[in-house]
């Protein structure tokens, strides 16, 4: 949906206008329906800052231009490398054990990574910086991530989904306005709003607002690891209607990050004492 309407109708600065304002609005009339105070305390405001720079800022502006410059397999099989970049800063800020498996498996994803972005796509749909994007738009999530989890603690979820939000549309507005002011909304057919709906609705505000509810549920391991599937439908809908290929590099690279990913999640097994 995004390639289909970006950056031809609308660039995509603009459309992270679109998506996180209109997001943010349903945001806040769930809020009024709601039972939890608005208000948030003064020590936390950085954080809630910071949370909204990686979390919406850096990482949406990346995603979406990324995204319009690679192809969707490519942006979708990178988007994996977020869990492996969690690890590496679980081993280098919280000075977590590094195992043999951790280590495998952290040298099968980001060599798959390497391998992805190296490979040439044959009709041009796929770009090293476009897939740099992707990456440094991981790097970001990551980094959101660890900082939002003692919000998460503190809070309750969906009260900080408002808040990363409300931060970081502020952010992006002065990057994107002008692309936003320049979208000619007579140009629109039928598809471009039912793409505009899709990517704002479905793709946004229903996406975070079922991860949510279910992180409360099941859990925020259970939750994050369907991100694993997201290759999946991506690469089949890439193909159906994109007219995107599979070839031996993607599908080695794929293996090995997914490979990686598992390695890298998998706990330890519990010790048994005697």
């Amino acid at each position: 949906m995004v390639k289909h309407i970006s950056p031809t109708v609308v660039g995509p600065y603009g459309l992270n206008v679109l998506r996180v304002g209109i997001s943010l609005l349903l945001f806040w009339m769930v809020w009024i329906f709601g039972e939890t105070t608005a208000g948030i305390q003064r020590k936390d405001l950085s954080r809630f800052f910071l949370c909204g720079l990686t979390g919406v800022a850096i990482n949406q502006m990346l995603f979406i231009k990324g995204l319009t410059m690679t192809s969707t397999i490519h942006a979708s099989l990178l988007m994996l490398c977020t869990p492996l970049l969690i690890t590496v800063f679980a081993f280098w800020i919280l000075k977590e054990k590094i195992t043999f498996l951790k280590s495998l498996g952290l040298a099968l994803g980001i060599g798959g990574a390497a391998l992805l972005i190296m490979s040439k796509e044959k009709n041009g749909t796929a770009s090293l910086s476009g897939d740099m994007l992707i990456v440094l738009n991981a790097m970001a999530y990551t980094i959101y991530f660890i900082l939002v989890k003692p919000l998460m603690q503190k809070y309750p979820p969906l009260h900080v989904i408002r808040w990363v939000f409300t931060f970081g549309f502020l952010m992006i507005v002065p990057f994107g306005w002008i692309q936003f002011t320049e979208v000619q909304w007579i140009q629109f057919n039928l598809s471009h709003f039912i793409s505009l709906f899709t990517i704002v609705i479905c793709g946004t505000f229903l996406a975070y607002s079922f991860n949510i509810f279910g992180i409360k549920h099941l859990g925020a391991g259970v939750t994050g690891s369907y991100i694993y599937t997201q290759p999946v439908f991506a690469a089949v809908i890439a193909a159906l209607f994109l007219k995107e290929h599979f070839n031996w590099e993607k599908v080695l690279a794929g293996l090995m990050i997914f490979s990686g990913v598992f390695l890298v999640s998998r706990k330890a097994p519990p010790v048994i004492e005697e």
